[in-house]
């Protein structure tokens, strides 16, 4: 999911986890559960155009390289926690600490599991992708929901409430100008941000139940989650069903989450030659020799690792051959955009025999 979505549910998860033990946990946890992508920027190559298909959601949102993250971030955080606990007299809460970490940086790949774009958690043994399909990758309620509770739980300060509604505002300005989310989503919105308002001028929460109320959000998050993935399975049923019936038994198909419209999903069924939406048709063209040729060179084999469902259009028209390789679920047409890579081949020169 976007990182706005990881860090207020990272910060909820950490005030709930260990706060009152960890000094700053929600600030804290709001690092903590960027850490895979933070970590992204190590990679030797620049995160940018082919080399972001080729290793976004890599080894760093993998099982193992979080498994690094946690440990790295706990022991780095102990120490600093240690160089204080000299000057205080107090101990370093390392049980704390490593809990923190733990359900933060879990949480990044569990909610980049649950939507279309999937992760490959087996990574460097496996690099077969994972897809739930079950929230899409940008939901408004997994701002909305941790900001109250974060809201609720702090100081009745200026400060931390001019945070909160500055980011609210803002948030609430994307949904209502993206035009993508549904009318019952911006009704929810709504109502969801006057009850916040609310409960913040109401003292429901303060900082003595800052740690229950973290966890009351994250906790209606993961219910809300769990009815998504609930509703998907008939829809998924119904689409595997249909794309067997039209491709076979070897068949593709995916249910395609959409951002702004949460409990809907776009139907998408493939076979070798063809893919298939609800109003629209492609040709793969991936049985072409020119296309195999631009799959075997690195940018082909980049996007090919990547694409869930990759289509091919081949332009002859000029010197050489211009392969465009897409995925489907991003890009039907065109070639220039998201998940559209040119690879372009020089003509094959043949070297004649001799007589």
């Amino acid at each position: 999911m976007d990182n706005l979505a990881h860090a207020l549910v990272g910060a909820a998860l950490g005030r709930a986890t260990a706060d009152g033990r960890v000094p700053r946990a929600a600030l804290l946890g709001a690092v903590a559960a960027n850490l895979p992508d933070l970590t992204e920027l190590l990679y030797r190559r620049p995160l940018r155009g082919i080399t972001y298909l080729e290793l976004h959601r890599g080894f760093t949102h993998s099982v193992a390289g979080a498994a690094l993250e946690i440990a790295a971030g706990t022991v780095l955080v102990g120490i600093v926690l240690a160089w204080r606990a000299r000057k205080t007299g107090g101990a370093v809460p390392w049980g704390s600490l490593l809990a923190l970490f733990v359900v933060t940086v879990a949480s990044h790949l569990y909610m980049d599991w649950q939507g279309s774009y999937g992760l490959r958690p087996f990574l460097p043994w496996s690099d077969r992708w994972y897809y739930a399909d079950w929230v899409a990758i940008v939901d408004p309620f997994f701002w909305l929901l941790p900001l109250i509770a974060l809201a609720w739980g702090s100081e009745r300060h200026w400060r931390p409430l001019t945070a909160v509604v500055l980011l609210g505002a803002l948030m609430t300005w994307v949904v209502v100008a993206s035009g993508e989310a549904a009318t019952w989503v911006q009704i929810a919105w709504i109502v969801l941000a006057l009850v916040g308002a609310y409960g913040w001028v109401a003292h429901w929460a303060g900082v003595a139940a800052r740690r229950q109320v973290a966890a009351l959000a994250v906790a209606l998050l993961g219910a809300y989650a769990l009815a998504s993935g609930l509703a998907s399975w008939p829809v998924k049923a119904r689409t595997a069903r249909a794309a067997r019936q039209r491709f076979g038994a070897a068949a593709q198909w995916a249910v395609l989450t959409r951002p702004g419209r949460p409990f809907t999903w776009e139907p998408v069924l493939a076979g070798p030659d063809s893919i298939a939406g609800p109003d629209w048709t492609v040709a793969r063209h991936l049985d072409v020799p020119v296309v195999r040729r631009a799959l075997a060179t690195p940018d082909g084999a980049a996007i090919a690792q990547f694409a869930r469902f990759l289509t091919a259009d081949v332009d002859s028209s000029g010197t050489g051959t211009t392969v465009y390789l897409r995925d489907a679920r991003y890009a039907l047409a065109g070639r220039r955009g998201w998940a559209v890579v040119v690879v372009r081949l020089e003509p094959a020169v043949s070297v004649p025999r001799n007589p």
